[in-house]
């Protein structure tokens, strides 16, 4: 598990002698376990002689249900709503207490992005994560914020009590609007996903470098909506 855990979406390729140094592991035995890891197929080698992470550990997430099932369910939608606004969508689920990016239509052009498809974004810091964060209830916030809300820009939101204050709104209005608090210049808005018992399982937003990205508000919501009732859900948020 440290092995396959010292792939990142910053190092997607690791040599021998840096999965050593990352894990602590002695080379020999960093050696006998990649050789076992490469014969079950979750890494492979490639002609540079460094690693990567294998095909048999993406065939296996797929059938986490926020994975695959989620994103048949979510693209259409995506797709339609990419379409319209010519901005970047993405698609994130609660991991931890991060946001996980499981999809994304990015546009031409647009505003730079922090993170991939498989990337994490802080919960309070982008839209999405708000969204996240807003419905997980008492007990992750309170861990979120444990150790202080990171400033990522200068105009990140670090004060908890101004973050509950923008929870508390998003939850009343069902959306997150973050404005530069993620990267500077980029704007977004995030409404929720929801299942048949009502539970928000995942957040969908539109990234725009345009300080009027707000005005996507109704159009970021509808595709909420139609993304919850594909998964069954019959909520109104």
């Amino acid at each position: 598990m440290a092995i396959l855990g010292a792939f990142t979406p910053a190092r997607p390729e690791l040599t021998l002698a840096q999965l050593c140094r990352l894990t602590g592991l002695r080379h020999a035995t960093a050696h006998r376990l990649v050789g076992e890891l490469m014969a079950w197929g979750a890494l492979e080698r490639i002609p540079t002689g460094a690693y990567v992470i294998g095909l048999r550990l993406w065939e296996l997430g797929t059938l986490n249900p926020r994975g695959l099932p989620l994103r048949v369910r979510a693209m259409p939608v995506m797709e339609d709503l990419h379409a319209a606004t010519q901005q970047h969508v993405q698609l994130a689920v609660l991991d931890g207490t991060d946001a996980l990016v499981v999809e994304r239509i990015s546009a031409t052009g647009a505003v730079p992005v922090v993170a991939g498809v498989g990337g994490r974004l802080p919960l309070h810091a982008s839209a999405v994560g708000q969204v996240l964060l807003a419905h997980a209830g008492e007990g992750l916030f309170t861990e979120v914020a444990r150790d202080g809300l990171a400033g990522v820009t200068p105009r990140t939101i670090t004060d908890p009590a101004a973050m509950r204050v923008a929870l508390a709104e998003c939850r009343r209005t069902g959306v997150a609007i973050v404005r530069e608090e993620m990267s500077p210049e980029a704007y977004s808005v995030a409404a929720p996903v929801t299942d048949p018992k009502g539970h928000v399982v995942a957040a969908l937003s539109v990234v725009g470098a345009d300080a009027r990205t707000h005005l996507l508000v109704p159009a970021v919501v509808m595709a909420g909506r139609g993304i919850s009732r594909g998964l069954g859900s019959g909520s109104e948020m």
